[in-house]
């Protein structure tokens, strides 16, 4: 009796070990990419003018806005 205790007691852990090992994760990831975010101005008009296009301010702030309006 006292074997499928630990068997139960070891599945538990493993389980309570991976999701809060994934919530761990989550919420650094979340703190990584706000405070790096993947893409900034400079990027967006760089990749604007390989695409041929000429980047406005004003256009270059919507799709950021975008982006980060995603994000969230």
């Amino acid at each position: 009796m006292s074997m499928w205790l630990y068997v139960l007691v070891g599945v538990l852990a493993l389980l309570a070990g991976v999701a809060l090992g994934f919530f761990i994760a989550r919420k650094y990831m979340m703190n990584y990419l706000k405070k790096n975010p993947p893409i900034n101005e400079q990027m967006l008009k760089v990749m604007m003018m390989q695409m041929g296009m000429k980047p406005s301010q004003k256009k270059i702030n919507q799709m950021l806005k975008a982006m980060n309006g995603q994000m969230k």
